[in-house]
C-alpha cells in the first residue's frame, strides 16, 4: 500500500488530523494508495518553511550555484526515469509509449531549460542627464518574488508542475506545490530527488488535498504566499483570483479552452489529419491545448472526415504497459461521468455520431476503469452546448465552412482563447488568419510544437499572464530600479 504524505521542510509528514483519501488507478479502478489531506496546520508549516528557506542557505546561493543544483535535479529525474514513468502512468493511465517520450523527459528538461534561459537574460540600464551635468545611472535589478504557490493539474502532472517549479526556483524563489488530488505520485517523489541533490530544506514543499476548505484554499489564502500560479479550469481560476486580491498577490492563470482547428482546402491533407488526430485524441483528449472544434473548407470536408474516422478506428486502447497501446482511460470515474454526459448531450442536441460515442468493452479485468470511446460528431448547430463548453475528453466536432471570413468568426466565437491550429500551404493566408485568431498561441501546420523560450498563456477566459522564457521573469521576479546619482 502506497502512502502519499506531504513533503515539508525536507521531510515527509503525515496529516495531524489523520485525514486521508484514496488514490485509484483509472485503468481498472484498483487502489493505488492513500493520500494525506492537508489541513491549515500543514499548509502553514509548508509556507513558513518556504519563507525561512528564502532567508537561509537558498537565498545565499549565487545564480550559478542554483543553476548547478537544478541541473542535478534534472539529471536525477532521468536517472530514476523508470520510477517516475511508472508512478505517472499508474496515476493517469496513459500509455508508457506517450509518457516516456513527453511527460518524464520534458518534465526533467524544464529545470535545465529555464535555469539557462533566466540566468542569462540581462536587465535594463539607462544614463540620465541631470541639471548639474553629472548625471545619474539607472540599473534594473531582479530579485525573487518570494514564496510561490503552485497549483498544478492532473493531465500532465510532472511536466506542468515542473513548468512552474523550474522557473520559480531558477529565479531564487521557494515553492509550495499542491498537485491535483487525482495525481499525487510524481510530485511527491520529486521531494526525494530534491533531498538527493542537496536542495536545501524548505525550498520545495508539497501539500496534498482538494480545493475548497482544503489544501488549495488554505494555500491560496495564506498571507505569507507572495504569488500564485495555477493551471486548471476557469471557475477555479476565478476563485484563486479572488483569493489573490487580498494582499494584492500576483497571479498567473492558465485556464480552460475550446480550441479551434481550421483546415483549408489547400492544406496537405495527410499532415492536417495527422495533426488534428493528435490535437483531439492524444492523452485521451485531456490536453488544455487540444482541439474540440474542427472547421474544414467544404471542398475537402468529406475526404477529411473519412480520413479522420479511419484513423480513429486504428487507435489502440490498452494498459499503459502495452507497447501497442496509444490510447488510455480518462483520469477518473468522476471525469468519465462528465465526458459521458457530453456524449449524451451531443445526441440530444442533434449530433450525428460519426464514430464512438460510448464506453468500450475492455474485458472483465479493465471494465471497471475510466474508459470511453474516441468520438467524432458532425451536424451540431453553432450554439449547441457541446460546441460552446469545454469537454476535456477524446472528442471533436467537425463542421464545413465556405469562406475565410466565416471561419475566422466561427473560430473566435467562444469565451475562451487559449490556442488555435491552422492548416494551409498558403503562407500569406497562414499569417493573415493567425493574426486574427483571438488566442494566446496559434500553430500553423503543426500542433503542440513548443519552444520554451516563447510566451505561453491564454486570452479571454483562458487565463491571465504569460510564462515561458524571459516572460517568466515578469512573474517570478520583482523588478526594481536602482538610481545612482553620479
Amino acid at each position: 500500500m502506497n502512502e502519499f504524505k506531504h513533503f515539508i521542510n525536507g521531510e515527509y509528514v503525515a496529516s495531524a488530523s489523520g485525514k486521508t483519501f484514496d488514490s485509484r488507478c483509472p485503468v481498472d479502478n484498483s487502489l493505488i494508495g492513500r493520500v494525506h489531506e492537508a489541513g491549515r496546520d500543514e499548509v502553514d508549516a509548508a509556507v513558513r518553511a518556504a519563507r525561512a528557506a528564502l532567508k537561509g542557505p537558498w537565498g545565499k546561493l549565487t545564480q550559478a550555484q542554483r543553476t548547478a543544483l537544478l541541473h542535478k535535479v534534472a539529471n536525477r529525474i532521468n536517472e530514476r526515469f523508470d520510477e517516475f514513468l511508472e508512478a505517472e502512468c499508474r496515476d493517469t493511465g496513459k500509455p508508457y509509449s506517450i509518457a516516456s517520450h513527453i511527460d518524464i523527459p520534458r518534465g526533467a528538461a524544464n529545470f535545465t531549460a529555464f535555469a539557462e534561459t533566466l540566468a542569462n537574460h540581462p536587465t535594463e540600464g539607462f544614463r540620465l542627464d541631470t541639471p548639474d551635468g553629472k548625471g545619474a545611472l539607472n540599473v534594473g535589478h531582479r530579485s525573487p518574488k518570494g514564496v510561490i504557490a503552485v497549483i498544478s493539474p492532473w493531465n500532465l502532472p510532472l511536466l506542468l508542475m515542473t513548468w512552474k517549479v523550474g522557473p520559480a526556483l531558477a529565479c531564487g524563489n521557494t515553492v509550495v506545490v499542491k498537485p491535483s488530488e487525482e495525481t499525487p505520485a510524481t510530485t511527491t517523489l520529486l521531494g526525494e530527488v530534491m533531498n538527493e541533490c542537496g536542495v536545501p530544506p524548505g525550498v520545495f514543499n508539497v501539500v496534498h488535498g482538494f480545493g475548497p476548505d482544503s489544501a488549495g484554499e488554505f494555500l491560496t489564502t495564506h498571507p505569507l504566499v507572495d504569488a500564485i500560479t495555477f493551471t486548471g479550469e476557469t471557475r477555479t481560476g476565478e476563485a484563486i483570483m479572488k483569493a489573490a486580491a487580498v494582499g494584492l498577490r500576483n497571479i498567473s492563470l492558465e485556464c480552460g479552452g475550446k480550441n479551434p482547428g481550421i483546415v483549408f482546402a489547400d492544406c496537405d491533407l495527410e499532415k492536417a489529419v495527422e495533426g488534428t488526430m493528435r490535437s483531439a485524441f492524444v492523452n485521451c483528449g485531456q490536453v488544455c491545448l487540444g482541439t474540440e472544434r474542427v472547421y474544414v473548407e467544404r471542398p475537402i470536408f468529406d475526404a477529411f472526415l473519412t480520413r479522420m474516422k479511419e484513423e480513429v478506428a486504428k487507435l489502440k486502447l490498452g494498459r499503459p504497459q502495452d507497447p501497442q497501446a496509444n490510447f488510455g482511460p480518462l483520469v477518473s470515474q468522476e471525469h468519465r461521468d462528465k465526458v459521458l454526459s457530453y456524449y449524451q448531450l451531443a445526441v440530444e442536441e442533434g449530433a450525428t455520431v460519426e464514430i464512438g460515442g460510448g464506453i468500450p468493452d475492455m474485458g472483465p479485468e479493465l471494465n471497471g476503469g475510466a474508459w470511453v470511446e474516441p468520438t467524432i460528431w458532425t451536424g451540431l448547430s453553432d450554439d449547441a452546448r457541446v460546441i460552446r463548453e469545454e469537454i476535456f475528453g477524446p472528442c471533436c466536432h467537425i463542421r464545413p465552412f465556405d469562406r475565410e471570413e466565416e471561419v475566422i468568426a466561427l473560430a473566435n466565437d467562444t469565451d475562451y482563447g487559449l490556442a488555435a491550429a491552422i492548416w494551409t500551404e498558403s503562407s500569406s493566408r497562414a499569417v493573415r488568419v493567425a493574426e486574427q485568431m483571438e488566442a494566446g498561441i496559434v500553430w500553423v501546420n503543426s500542433w503542440f510544437l513548443r519552444d520554451l523560450r516563447t510566451a505561453f498563456g491564454g486570452a479571454k477566459q483562458s487565463g491571465i499572464g504569460r510564462e515561458g522564457g524571459v516572460h517568466g521573469l515578469e512573474f517570478y521576479t520583482e523588478l526594481k530600479n536602482i538610481c545612482i546619482k553620479l
